[in-house]
């Protein structure tokens, strides 16, 4: 006679199978098309409020820069040292502030060109949420966070393209941005 599993052995066999199915269908949809809504403009006699973005970090987030672009993008305001998630309504969705790296990139329309695994930053830093979108006289530009979450030390001289940003900044703009997702950069 054939000896029976115990039921605690088939409900963790079960839970297991569902935890793979339901994770293979996460990888499978966060590869997928990002839905993008239908930009409206506002009339003429609209507001000047519809106008202010707002973020989760503050009520009294910095706006939106003008100039920035339309669509769903990232925009990286040199000046500021900060960054905005747009949605594809033009909303800001998230903003926060960055650290530059030593070589900065000319402002303009990029794309996230790649999206990298955790490795040493140039600066000697383990670096997480990679994100690569230009080359700036042989240095590459790319979004991180520390994986440690502190802010990058002094360069020394070196030339790093490296913008760091905090941990859960970092994990929000990987959420975010896909390999494709365009990137403004302005003054």
């Amino acid at each position: 006679m054939a000896a029976r599993l115990p039921s605690w052995a088939w409900v963790t066999g079960l839970t297991v199978g569902a935890t793979v199915a339901v994770a293979a269908l996460a990888v499978q949809a966060d590869h997928g098309p990002r839905p993008a809504a239908a930009v409206t403009r506002p009339s003429p006699s609209a507001s000047a409020s519809a106008h202010v973005s707002t973020a989760p970090h503050s009520p009294a987030s910095p706006a939106l820069p003008d100039g920035s672009g339309e669509g769903r993008r990232i925009v990286y305001s040199l000046g500021e040292k900060r960054l905005w998630l747009v949605d594809a309504t033009g909303r800001a969705t998230r903003t926060f502030t960055v650290w530059p790296g030593t070589v900065s990139p000319q402002p303009g329309r990029y794309s996230i060109i790649k999206r990298g695994r955790p490795v040493k930053g140039s600066d000697g830093v383990q670096i997480e949420h990679v994100m690569y979108f230009t080359v700036v006289s042989g240095v590459n530009i790319a979004f991180s966070n520390a994986l440690d979450g502190s802010s990058p030390p002094p360069s020394d001289g070196k030339k790093l393209g490296g913008i760091r940003m905090r941990k859960q900044d970092g994990a929000a703009l990987w959420a975010f941005g896909d390999q494709g997702t365009r990137v403004t950069v302005v003054t």
